[in-house]
Parts: structure tokens; sequence; C-alpha cells
């Protein structure tokens, strides 16, 4: 049986590309990883490694205009946009070449012998190792910054392990050519270019997770995909970390001094948030929480004239677009469910952004407007009207987990007065990444960032964007009474490597 073909698709028509590969058979899957593996002895030097990240990141910029036009191609996303995220991924990999560098992500700690402690402390001393081979599953919305190049591909390589990407069906074409220059990047430093591997396919996913060799996974997608990932991962003879992405509703609250003072540019500043980049963004606000009366109408007509005036635009796929259609439909049609901006297609390929108001009586018990505490992928949103505090906290008792909540204050309010802080306590437990007065678009590449939250946001603890994503992919190992000799030089006490560390208790920089 010949293997299936691999298509690049233009969103803008639905129209095949090229043909770019094909999707990988058990064996390729199997080849691939064992390449990998193979590789890993390659990045256990820390110089080489950041070396390594840093040449990927001239290497891309170098193709970089070949690069966003393929691209664009694939996802229709803009060459303004791409250009901009193919420089946040560039900039990543340097991030992470630069934590590689300064060694803190190792997290030494030495103890030597203490016979006066209760219990005894024997000579002991503490790092951090690579887990192997991580597999990678592209997301379709970044292209670059979360898929062959993106945060889990450089972050992982940075802690010293090996990849293999699942490429995403929404742009082959594109991962083919990423891949190929961080292989590159890779042979300039005596890497093997299996350090990188690419497969495509769904089965091929398949048989990535499954793979004995693969030590964990890092995912961004649907809910439903990354949780039949997850438990494919658990159910492993040897199961494995899965750091996934799954779904976010980024709950908003809009207190009634805030849409007072300032309702209008609220309004404007949520349909701003809520259509950027055709309302694909993993943040985009999908529940709002806005008081009745007089201003909170105020805000919502603010946000009807501003979404009005908002283009049609292209979703990812084809398929994303009729379930953007049907999902908007199927809450559209729910009893008590308003649709001052009709959110629905735009034309033959295209959609056009909208949003729903509710009550928020509605929501506070369960029923068929649970449906409405579900994310709907796209250039919608859902306005829930509130009548009292009792009701705003009724309707966030009710969300799941999610990667940001924000509440917007008036001046009054972020200095202190009033419900601040309850709001702020009230939304902690909701989210990984907390706002005040802003809008959750954007996630900027920091060492304080946190992309990560309760599930089903995401399937663990850690981040998958800023410097402590790298923690995803290390285990802790420690040498008790090892003979100095015998010992990583991480964890001499002449520290050769000049590593951060805590020795006796002693925090050394």
């Amino acid at each position: 049986m010949a293997a299936a073909p691999v298509w690049s698709v233009d969103p803008r028509t639905g129209k095949q590309r090229e043909q770019v590969a094909v999707e990988a058979t058990a064996e390729e899957v199997d080849a691939t990883v064992e390449a990998a593996y193979s590789a890993r002895g390659a990045l256990a030097d820390r110089t080489v490694r950041a070396a390594f990240l840093r040449s990927a990141a001239t290497g891309l910029e170098a193709a970089g205009d070949a690069l966003v036009e393929t691209a664009d191609a694939e996802t229709a996303l803009g060459p303004v946009r791409l250009t901009g995220e193919l420089a946040r991924t560039c900039y990543q990999l340097r991030a992470f070449a630069d934590i590689v560098d300064e060694g803190a992500f190792l997290d030494v700690v030495i103890n030597h012998p203490d016979d006066t402690a209760t219990p005894p402390i024997p000579d002991l001393r503490r790092y951090k190792v690579p887990l192997g081979v991580v597999a990678v599953y592209s997301a379709s919305n970044f292209p670059f910054a979360f898929s062959v190049a993106g945060g889990d591909t450089a972050s992982a390589l940075a802690a010293g392990n090996p990849v293999v990407v699942k490429s995403h069906p929404d742009h082959p074409g594109l991962s083919e050519l990423v891949a190929k220059v961080l292989r590159r990047a890779a042979a300039e430093h005596g890497i093997p270019e299996g350090v990188l591997g690419l497969v495509h396919g769904f089965e091929a996913g398949l048989e990535l997770i499954r793979h004995p060799r693969i030590a964990a996974a890092g995912f961004t997608g649907s809910v439903r995909g990354g949780r039949a990932l997850f438990d494919a991962a658990a159910a492993r003879p040897v199961p494995i970390p899965f750091h996934g992405e799954l779904g976010s509703l980024n709950p908003v609250v809009v207190t009634e001094a805030a849409a007072a003072e300032r309702g209008e540019a609220i309004g404007a500043g949520l349909a701003g948030s809520m259509t950027l980049g055709v309302g694909q963004f993993c943040v985009k606000p999908g529940l709002v929480l806005v008081p009745s009366g007089s201003a909170g109408d105020g805000l919502v007509k603010s946000l009807t004239d501003a979404v009005s005036d908002t283009d049609a635009g292209v979703l990812l796929d084809h398929r994303m677009r009729d379930n953007f259609l049907a999902g908007v439909t199927e809450r559209a049609g729910l009893d008590g469910v308003d649709s001052p901006v009709t959110p629905g297609a735009g034309g033959e390929h295209t959609v056009s952004a909208g949003f729903l108001t509710v009550p928020a009586a509605k929501l506070t018990e369960e029923g068929a407007h649970d449906l409405l505490l579900e994310e709907c992928f796209g250039p919608v949103t859902v306005v829930v009207r509130y009548d009292d505090e009792g009701e705003a906290t009724a309707v966030l008792s009710r969300l799941p987990g999610n990667l940001t909540a924000t509440v917007h204050l008036s001046e009054e309010e972020a200095a202190g007065a009033g419900r601040g802080q309850d709001i702020l306590a009230e939304l902690t437990p909701l989210a990984g990444r907390v706002l005040v007065n802003a809008w959750p678009t954007g996630v900027a590449v920091a060492p304080a960032q946190h992309h990560g939250g309760p599930y089903p946001a995401t399937t663990s603890t850690s981040t998958s964007v800023g410097g402590t994503a790298i923690e995803r992919w290390l285990r802790p190992v420690a040498y008790q009474n090892a003979p100095e000799a015998l010992l990583p030089a991480e964890l001499r006490d002449d520290n050769p490597l000049g590593l951060p560390r805590r020795y006796d208790g002693v925090l050394e920089r």
C-alpha cells in the first residue's frame, strides 16, 4: 500500500498547493526516533548546545523571506504577523542559549557530610539531567513559535534532549523548510542531523507517543486531541510526562466602576483582542463578565461598533471554519442568547467576527448553557451580563481551568479600594496568568512568564513559554558518597564549570 501523500493547502482557496512529503510509516517513525536517540550524546556539551541554538536562530533569520512566504501561503496569517512571529522564535532560541550558558537551570546543590545533623547527612550532590528523546506536537495557529523550531523544541534542545516533531498538517511545507534549517545548524557544530526529527501523519503521531525511546512529549492543540495523546502517554508500559496545552476560555471580569469610568475603551480593547489573528489565539478572551445597566450598555455599544468594523478573515483551514460556524450557530440558538453582531460566514472561505450576550443567571446552574463555558476557536466571544457581584462570582465558580484570567478595574479600585483584591483572589485559582487592566493576547517571552494553567488549559503545572519551560525536560538525580574523581564536572567541589549552585546551604553565583 502506497504511503499517503502530505499536501500543502492554501486556506484562502482550499486548494492543494503541492505535495511536500508522505505520511511516515511505523518503521519510519522508529528510524527517526532511533536516530534522535543516537544523537543525544552530541548535546552533552553545554557550550556546543548553546552555539547550536544561536546558529539555528541565525539560519532562520537568513531564510526568513522564504519561510514567511511559505508560512503565509499555508496559514493566511499575513506577512506582518508572521515576520513578527519568526523574530519572536529566533529571540526565544537565543534566550534559551543564554540560559544554557548560565547553567542555573541545572539546580546544582551540594551538601557535605554532617554527623551532627539528625539524622546524619552523608555527602550528597544533586543536579538535573535530560530526560531523553522528546516528542513535540506542533500547533496550527503559531507556525513558527509553537511548531518545529518553537518553544517546546527550543527548551527541550536547551535541556540536552533530541527532539522528534510531529508536523501539523496545516503547514507541512514550512515544517520541512524549518527542519532543514535546524539540521544545518546542528551539522555546523558536529551534531548529527537526527537530533531534530520530523514526521507527518495522524498515525505517525500515535506511533510517536507510544515509542519506547520517547521520554516526554509536548503538545499544543485541541482538548480532544491532546487528551487522547495524554491518555496514550499514561497507558504506555512506562508512562511518560505529557505537557499539553489543550484549551482555554480566558475569562475577563469588568467591574461596574471600570465600565463607568472607561467602558468605551474597554469595549474597543476587547474587540481588538478577540479578533486578533482572526480569533485564533490560545489566549483569546472568550467569556467576558460585564455589569448590567447603563455603564455595561456603553461598553457593549463600543464593542458592537468595533467588531462591526472588523473585516472578514480566513481561518487556518476549512475544518476549523466548519467547526467555528457550527459552534457559533449552536451557541446563538440557546435560550436567552442574543447576537448583537452575528458571527458567521464572511464568504466562501472566510468568517466574520461577532459576539453573543447572555444573562449571568443562565450560567449559574448546569444545563444546555454549559456550552458557553467551552472554548469556541475563532473570532467570537460571549458577553455575560451580571446584576451583582454574587452573580459574577457564581459564574466564575463554574469555570474550568484557563491559561489566563483578567480583571478590568477602575483607577480607584486599582489603587486598593473596593473589591480589587477579592476579585484577584477569585481569579487566581482559575488561571496561570492573571492580568489587571490589560488584554491576554500576546505572551511575552520573559523569565517570569507562565503560559499554563489548571486543566484543561494544560495537563501539567509547567509553562511552555519563558525560561522555566526548560524544567519540563529534566529530572533530578543525586549522588551519595561518590568519590570526587567519579563525579560529573557539574558536581565537583572546585566548580570547574563556574555554575551557580547551593553549596552547604549557601547560594553561590
